[in-house]
């Protein structure tokens, strides 16, 4: 009896041990170094290398990283079931319309020298197994990749690739209102206001080249190279300067030298619908990268059913950890924030000791 109900122990664990060989087992891919748990994802491989070294100048959080980041949206919101509804074509989402069809989309306003980041990353779509699509959303996850503080993002592949270009104005402009921007995503894929601000989370590793012109490069935070919450702080400092010439469309006052602040951030940031998600940012790293990363996900994906891509984001590298603490540039306090979550005050922060902060363009690669 005993050694038939130790063969029956072993019989079960053999077979737990089959099944768990069977979930976890992974293909070798076809360099020899790389294993993946789908052989789709070995393709990955290869092109993360690549863009690591010569698109991201050796795994820097630069400004290709910040243009390849702009690009997956610009892309993935160009899709409007409202406008399918009239029986006009209304965009196919992140399907890389935006740079099949260059010659079209980026002369739309919004997309404004998105040119520039496509015309580098042509060389590497050319030369490797990749829809346009996906190389678009790859590149954009990957480049975060490389900030300190930045989550793990999320990537599929199997997307279609785009047969004709987006619409114009699904795309939505710094000078739009609050409710033309929640209306715009509320379209696009019935993102909630709380995932709309999520989303904005990527103006902490952004920078400005044509909102004023005579200063490329003009952060939206004092940190740009750093996936942190300094984004959401600063764009609650009440403003009192134009970092360059003033009056641009879609620009307001911002609290610091160097630093550009979009209208639509600081009307988002004080929105009764949004500021208390907006305030609930600061300080809060965790939320911060868990938030992005959902949201990203859900954009990534639009116009495609997630269940015909295959998930591939082990393939993804493992961000740097955060680099830097919530504060007050130097010169500024708590007693500089326009309050405008009414349920919770503004954190308690530590200002940095120093001069009066001064934020540096991010340098050209």
């Amino acid at each position: 009896m005993a050694f038939k109900t130790l063969a029956s122990f072993v019989s079960v664990l053999a077979a737990f041990q089959a099944a768990n060989g069977a979930v976890t087992r992974r293909v070798t891919c076809p360099d020899g170094v790389n294993t993946a748990t789908n052989a789709a994802c070995c393709a990955l491989f290869p092109v993360l290398d690549d863009i690591q070294t010569n698109l991201f100048d050796g795994g820097e959080c630069g400004e290709e990283v910040h243009e390849s980041l702009r690009l997956t949206f610009h892309d993935a919101i160009g899709i409007s079931p409202k406008i399918a509804a009239t029986g006009v074509f209304g965009g196919g989402g992140a399907d890389g319309s935006i740079a099949i069809f260059d010659d079209i989309e980026t002369n739309f306003h919004a997309n404004n020298g998105v040119d520039e980041i496509i015309d580098e990353q042509k060389p590497f779509i050319a030369r490797h197994n990749l829809t346009t699509a996906d190389f678009i959303q790859f590149a954009g996850a990957i480049g975060v990749s490389n900030c300190p503080g930045a989550p793990r993002l999320n990537v599929f592949v199997g997307r279609k690739d785009a047969t004709q270009p987006a619409p114009d104005l699904t795309v939505p402009e710094p000078f739009d209102t609050v409710d033309s921007i929640l209306a715009r995503f509320d379209d696009a894929g019935n993102f909630t206001p709380e995932e709309v601000v999520a989303l904005l989370a990527s103006h902490t590793i952004a920078a400005a080249d044509h909102v004023d012109p005579t200063i490329p490069g003009s952060p939206f935070d004092s940190t740009p190279e750093l996936f942190d919450t300094q984004f959401f702080i600063e764009t609650q400092l009440r403003g009192t300067l134009f970092p360059g010439t003033g009056g641009n469309q879609g620009e307001v006052e911002s609290p610091l030298h160097g630093e550009l602040r979009l209208q639509s951030d600081s009307e988002l940031a004080r929105d009764s619908r949004t500021a208390c998600e907006w305030q609930s940012f600061v300080n809060n790293q965790a939320k911060l990268q868990s938030a992005f990363k959902a949201a990203f996900a859900k954009m990534t994906v639009l116009g495609s059913n997630v269940d015909d891509l295959v998930d591939c984001s082990e393939v993804v590298p493992t961000p740097p950890a955060p680099a830097s603490t919530a504060h007050f540039p130097a010169g500024l306090s708590n007693a500089d924030i326009e309050q405008a979550c009414a349920s919770t005050p503004f954190p308690t922060l530590p200002t940095d000791a120093g001069p009066v902060t001064s934020v540096a363009p991010v340098p050209p690669s």
